[in-house]
């Protein structure tokens, strides 16, 4: 089985003043991010809001993504869904578009490891050629515990952890040596999390300054951890920024202003009102934001 690694954006998602796909925007971001050399691109996750999109949205992103990106990076299709069916759906249609993986969030309103090992069992059977991984977020299951248990599918690849726990993050890494993929889910974390054994990262920051993520992997890998931190913590700024304004609420204006129009957020995430969306911009403009883009 495929082992993914390197810096992946957790690829966002423009949207039209009438609330449709806009295409021609997504191609442009998918192009921007293969010229900067990004390792593959995780599809309609939390980032991407596909969980807030219809089935049709949902697919025409991913069909949109793989067409554009023509097989020279892999991609990884979140098919997450309340109602297994979508999922299942989902799956089919990235298997159908030859995407290299695909993945699903929790559901979040069962914690039972039972429970979940069958979901997963059941999408994971939908699609039996089709890497899986779960994805996690910490704290809202024993993530040991349920990948322990989901071992047991044939066509589970590993995990994306989006959790600060670094101890539980290890023990996921330390599951499986070969054929085990785990992705950090936490930008401001991926010194730490390449030094404690990922395989790549996964993040929203990297929509607009991927390089500095290749970067601080490279300064791990190499043992070079005293600019490994100083990248991490250069990153963290900006990510600081932007949680003081509102994450979600972000990220489309930081695309926007690097050249890509990306509409408003998707319901129930809220756009930035004017003033916030002055204040941010003043805020990154005081900071080395356009160098950590550029690198």
């Amino acid at each position: 089985m495929r082992i993914f690694t390197g810096a992946w954006p957790a690829l966002a998602t423009p949207i039209t003043e009438h609330g449709e796909i806009n295409v021609p925007v997504l191609r442009e971001t998918v192009e921007y991010l293969v010229d900067k050399q990004v390792d593959g691109l995780y599809i309609g996750g939390t980032t991407g809001e596909g969980i807030f999109m219809s089935l049709d949205s949902r697919q025409l992103v991913a069909e949109t993504v793989s067409d554009q990106v023509n097989s020279r990076i892999p991609i990884i299709i979140h098919v997450g869904s309340i109602p297994v069916d979508d999922v299942i759906t989902l799956a089919k249609h990235a298997d159908y578009i030859k995407a290299d993986g695909i993945s699903s969030v929790v559901t979040p309103y069962y914690k039972n490891v039972d429970s979940l090992y069958h979901y997963y069992e059941q999408v994971g059977s939908s699609v039996p050629e089709m890497p899986l991984l779960a994805y996690m977020f910490g704290g809202t299951v024993n993530a040991v515990s349920l990948m322990q248990k989901l071992m047991k599918i044939p066509t589970l690849a590993g995990a994306k952890y989006s959790g600060a726990d670094m101890f539980e993050f290890r023990q996921l890494v330390e599951l499986r040596e070969e054929n085990w993929t785990i992705f950090s889910g936490m930008d401001e974390q991926c010194l730490f999390a390449a030094m404690s054994g990922a395989h790549g990262n996964v993040g929203s920051t990297l929509n607009f300054m991927p390089g500095v993520y290749r970067e601080i992997r490279k300064s791990a890998e190499e043992g070079n951890y005293h600019y490994g931190i100083q990248l991490q913590n250069r990153a963290n700024k900006i990510t600081r920024i932007m949680q003081s304004y509102g994450f979600e609420s972000s990220i489309k204006p930081v695309m926007h202003k690097i050249g890509f129009d990306f509409g408003k957020p998707c319901l129930p995430n809220l756009p930035l009102p004017e003033k916030d969306l002055h204040g941010l911009y003043n805020e990154l403009d005081k900071t080395d934001f356009l160098e950590l883009v550029q690198m």
